[in-house]
């Protein structure tokens, strides 16, 4: 079997668990909050954050041995969010997954208010660096984080022959 029939074929697979996820999370997460944006926004938004990071968790399993694979794993994001909201205009703060997803979130969640909260909205976006607009960015970033990430997890387990 070729290696990229392998490849495919896993990554085929898990994408049940990409889809089945947000809305396990989402089930719970509504039941005991209230968020003003809709559970439709919040699941676009947390599939695509879910394909991102299990990109990253393909490259991390093929490239290190499992305990440092488990340990990057629950460590990088950590590290990535202090960095995104740290600094805002860097450009490693650009290429975080964080980044993108708390925006995305942020702007999912102002888009519902109106009257008076419409202007304390509008200037916390401008105070954090958001723009209202950038919500199909922010998913089309971390779309295309995941793609990137299964990428150099094929590429890994080519050059290093870990299947």
């Amino acid at each position: 079997m070729s290696s990229l029939a392998y490849f495919m074929s896993k990554d085929t697979i898990d994408h049940f668990n990409t889809i089945v996820k947000p809305i396990v999370y989402l089930s719970m997460f509504y039941f005991f909050n209230n968020p003003r944006s809709s559970i439709w926004e919040n699941y676009v938004v947390l599939v695509a954050v879910v394909y991102c990071v299990t990109g990253i968790g393909y490259t991390f399993a093929i490239f290190f041995p499992p305990g440092s694979a488990q340990l990057w794993s629950a460590l990088l994001p950590v590290v990535l969010t202090l960095f995104s909201n740290e600094q805002k205009d860097s450009v490693f703060a650009n290429l975080c997954y964080t980044k993108w997803a708390l925006e995305a979130f942020v702007i999912a969640n102002a888009q519902r208010y109106s009257g008076v909260w419409l202007i304390t909205r509008c200037g916390s976006l401008v105070k954090m660096g958001y723009d209202i607009d950038h919500k199909i960015t922010c998913i089309l970033v971390l779309a295309a984080n995941g793609i990137v990430f299964r990428c150099i997890a094929f590429f890994c387990m080519v050059i290093f022959q870990k299947h």
